[in-house]
Parts: C-alpha cells; structure tokens; sequence
C-alpha cells in the first residue's frame, strides 16, 4: 500500500501537476500529535500545488517522541499527502494518508487562517491525531 501510495504521488508530479498547478510555495508545519502509538511533535515541511480552490500537499517530516522515559528523544521520519479544498478562501478541508515505519493511516484534516500566512489545523484518523499550526510562504 506504502509503495503503490508514493508511486501514485510521484507519477502525478512528474506527468505535469506542477504545469497545471499553480505553485503556492513551501509549507511548514508543527504539531502535537499522538501516532505510533506515542504521543509527541511532527515537524514538517512539504509544498503546496493549487487548482481553483483545490491543493495537493505532498509533506515530509519527522516525529519526536520519548517512548522510553529516558532524555534522549526518539526521531521517526514520516511521509503524508494531503488533499484539501478551501472554501470561501478561508476554511479549508480534506483528507490525506500518513505512511510511518510500515503504517500508512488515512485521515480528515481541517484547517483555519490565524494570520495571512499562518493557519490552526487540525488531523484525526484511526489512531492519528494531529494539532497544531502551518505556515505557507
């Protein structure tokens, strides 16, 4: 599933979405998240591909954690797509997959503008949840 997910988004890529998108540049994101059954912190960067109100949002990051109760924190590097509409310009919504170690969850995601170039956003899934802030320059 992992393969056939990242087959799938490369071949999008490198047929032409980048031609027909316009290209809203990088996104950065920081969460809480509770994944892997841990909870902890994603960061992320990824780019933002836009259609008529529709964004395809290819990510990579890792996430900390301290599983163990020791100092040293525990670094798991994830990959997610995401698919999203925003309505009205403001609010935006969609789903997307998060592939980890051999997972891949599905989930929905949600998101709000605080300031021009920074949005609250939200991800919940079958044991994924995710809240936080994302920046888009």
């Amino acid at each position: 599933m992992k393969n056939t997910l990242l087959t799938a988004c490369a071949a999008m890529v490198a047929i032409g979405l980048p031609s027909v998108a316009s290209a809203n540049g990088v996104a950065v994101e920081a969460n809480g998240a509770r994944a892997q059954q841990e909870w902890g912190a994603e960061l992320g960067a990824g780019y933002n591909f836009t259609f008529h109100g529709f964004t395809l949002r290819p990510m990579a990051g890792v996430f900390l954690n301290d599983s163990d109760g020791d100092d040293d924190r525990d670094v798991k590097v994830y990959g997610r797509i995401e698919g999203t509409y925003t309505l009205l310009g403001t609010t935006e919504f969609g789903a997307g997959a998060r592939i980890s170690s051999d997972q891949t969850r599905l989930y929905g995601t949600v998101s709000f503008p605080l300031l021009p170039r920074i949005r609250a956003k939200a991800n919940v899934g079958d044991r994924y949840y995710a809240l936080g802030l994302r920046a888009d320059f």
